[in-house]
């Protein structure tokens, strides 16, 4: 499972998903969705606008979580 860590990005931050919208040129929409991890998926540019935005790596954004196995 990959993990969208954009809510701890934002609140890190102190930005609002608004700011964060404007400042990408994402949808609101899109971003909201990101935040809470409803994305099915994500397009290359917006992780790059997003990783400038906050001036991070990509890996503060996104985890990889191992599934367990049952």
């Amino acid at each position: 499972m990959i993990k969208i860590k954009l809510s701890d990005l934002l609140g890190k931050h102190k930005m609002t998903q608004k700011a964060l919208a404007d400042m990408t040129h994402i949808r609101p929409a899109t971003v909201s969705k990101m935040y809470y991890e409803e994305v099915k998926r994500v397009d290359i540019k917006q992780l790059n606008n997003i990783c400038k935005a906050f001036n991070c790596e990509i890996s503060e954004l996104l985890e990889f979580i191992p599934d367990e196995k049952e």
